[in-house]
């Protein structure tokens, strides 16, 4: 069955210094779809959303986005690019000199002509959407982890971007405010018939509660890929590990390094 894919990542290979990251990596997101990218802790999820976003350079392969190689795009067609493309940062990446609202309409002031007047009602728009036009004279540094992260997103969406990518949007918070955040992007996704929501996670439960295409990578590659019912019936013992949380599997407990005694007589003579 064809794809309708908005993103098109083919045979992509990327260092950081040594260490491979992504050995010859394909896969295809659909587009108006949630796509989870999951794996691990240290796979390379959030490194893959720079590379998509055009912010770091492959070894190898190529990313297409609407058909568009990326490292081809002149600067001027790779801002073009990131503009139809909202970022829900780890972090929230809030300006922290700015207050609720100032951090949300900042967006429109840079990359718009509209007046303050038309910004206004954008702004007051998407704070309601998640719940936090009443806060919107506050700064950053009143806020809980959780309000962070929702006005955050008001931000990422003011743009009404065709793409939204949310780098490990559950780390760090409470069931309620993870539950409240699973909520916002599948209504998000409802709502916005257009919207294509690329969610890095290895949350699983709240991921596969909300996705539609789930990719699962490790050591460099896809090692599944497909809906979730599919992946949750998988013979894959990697997946297995992951979905489920085993201690003990494909993925190894300790890092690569040479055998222990080797190590302890070493120290020991040196």
């Amino acid at each position: 069955m064809s794809v309708d894919a908005i993103i098109e990542i083919e045979d992509l290979t990327f260092f950081r210094g040594d260490r491979k990251i992504f050995d010859h990596f394909s896969l295809k997101i659909p587009r108006n779809k949630i796509t989870a990218i999951m794996g691990p802790s240290g796979t390379g999820k959030t490194t893959l959303l720079k590379l998509i976003a055009g912010q770091l350079k492959p070894d190898g392969g190529r990313i297409l986005v609407n058909g568009e190689d990326v490292q081809k795009l002149s600067r001027t067609a790779l801002y073009q690019m990131r503009q139809s493309l909202g970022m829900l940062f780890q972090s929230g990446a809030l300006l922290t000199d700015l207050n609720v609202y100032d951090n949300v309409a900042f967006p429109l002031r840079e990359h718009t002509d509209l007046s303050e007047a038309l910004i206004r009602p954008l702004v007051l728009m998407k704070l309601q959407a998640v719940g936090l036009r009443g806060a919107q004279q506050l700064k950053p540094s009143e806020l809980s982890g959780g309000m962070a992260r929702r006005v955050a997103l008001a931000r990422a969406m003011v743009l009404d971007p065709e793409m939204i990518f949310y780098d490990e949007p559950f780390v760090g918070q409470d069931p309620i405010t993870m539950g409240v955040l699973v909520s916002l992007i599948k209504k998000m996704s409802d709502s916005l018939q257009n919207l294509t929501s690329v969610v890095v996670s290895h949350d699983v439960d709240e991921v596969l509660s909300i996705a539609d295409f789930v990719c699962v990578m490790s050591q460099g590659k896809v090692v599944a890929e497909g809906e979730k019912a599919a992946l949750q019936a998988s013979d894959s013992p990697f997946v297995k590990q992951f979905l489920k949380g085993l201690p003990d599997g494909p993925v190894p407990y300790h890092y690569p390094a040479k055998p222990y005694l080797e190590d302890v007589i070493e120290g020991a003579v040196s």
